[in-house]
């Protein structure tokens, strides 16, 4: 989120993280766009941890 912070979008982070949130997701798309570690949400409607706790590969 910080690389893309720094060359893309310089207004914020929320943007950002739930794209990659959305990504990381099984149940979002067909195939998930990123490997995600971390509590990225479920499909109950629970939120994804704050940014600080999840990280992508």
């Amino acid at each position: 989120v910080g690389d893309v912070l720094g060359k893309y979008h310089p207004h914020g982070d929320r943007s950002v993280y739930d794209a990659m949130v959305r990504m990381a997701q099984p149940w979002s798309l067909r195939y998930p766009q990123v490997d995600g570690q971390g509590n990225f949400g479920s499909m109950d409607g629970d939120p994804p941890a704050a940014m600080r706790y999840t990280e992508a590969l």
